[in-house]
């Protein structure tokens, strides 16, 4: 047992984008420090409507369903196991109705909503503006920038009736510094920046924190499919000289949801290795 395995008592969090990688980490370290946990995503193990869901968005989605790199109801499983509530749920993050549903089923089972992770995105289309795809433009731009936007408005009155809240954006080092042959992407997590302040700014007057972590490297599924040669350039231009892991991420998200960052809103927190240093 840790020492932040009290730090969440008896808060309940959802997390989007939640069956692998990132989202999963921060799931497994928030039900860790406490809490109990809804896993969202469009891809569930039990599904069979999957394959169509990941063909809508595209390869890297297709490529985690056809090889089975998901485990949205083996992370509820997990989380049960410590002695926690949760259970794993389709959503997609651009359905507002069905994102209006998931939370409203959330609140009537657990009586409460807490914590958001918003943690769905996109991160596989690279090409320069000429050969930017516009339909992948538009997917970005709804799952990661309208998705993050959809889900705080649906939590937000929840959080406002209760007057505590915690709200965590993932952005990126791309979204700080930009990204060649990523205009898409860095568009959408500079926006998640842009769109973190704001809500902190509104949401303090009701005891809601709202915060943006900002990854660097991180050794996910994805990162590991990626291109040996690239993946080894950008290990190389962080300061520790090797990626970061996916808990690096959950154990800061676990403090700003935590009382101990109750003072600490509307930043963009780098877990990023020094990768946004100058290194040589």
């Amino acid at each position: 047992m840790s020492s932040w395995d009290q730090l969440l008592k008896g808060k309940v969090a959802v997390v989007t984008g939640a069956s692998r990688g990132l989202g999963r980490a921060d799931a497994l370290a928030l039900a860790e420090a406490g809490a109990d946990v809804v896993i969202t995503d469009i891809l569930i193990e039990s599904d069979e409507s999957s394959a169509q869901a990941a063909k809508q968005y595209g390869p890297l989605a297709q490529v985690m369903q056809s090889t089975k790199v998901v485990y949205a109801e083996k992370t509820a499983e997990e989380i049960r196991q410590m002695g926690r509530r949760s259970f794993a749920i389709k959503m997609d993050v651009t359905d507002r109705d069905q994102v209006r549903e998931v939370f409203a089923r959330v609140k009537e089972e657990f009586g409460r909503i807490d914590i958001l992770i918003n943690n769905a995105g996109t991160l596989d289309h690279v090409s320069q503006i000429e050969n930017q795809r516009d339909d992948l433009w538009e997917r970005d731009l709804r799952v990661n920038l309208t998705g993050t936007y959809n889900c705080t408005k649906a939590v937000w009155p929840y959080m406002k009736e209760q007057g505590w809240g915690r709200i965590i954006n993932m952005s990126s080092i791309v979204g700080i510094q930009g990204g060649f042959g990523q205009a898409s992407y860095a568009t959408t997590k500079g926006g998640i920046l842009s769109f973190t302040k704001s809500m902190a700014l509104e949401g303090a007057r009701y005891g809601i924190t709202v915060n943006a972590i900002v990854p660097g490297i991180i050794n996910t599924e994805a990162f590991k499919m990626g291109n040996k040669q690239m993946n080894e350039r950008m290990i190389q231009r962080t300061a520790f000289r090797r990626p970061g892991d996916p808990e690096d991420v959950a154990n800061a998200i676990v403090f700003l949801c935590s009382d101990k960052a109750k003072y600490i809103t509307g930043i963009g927190l780098p877990v990023c290795g020094g990768i946004d240093l100058f290194t040589f």
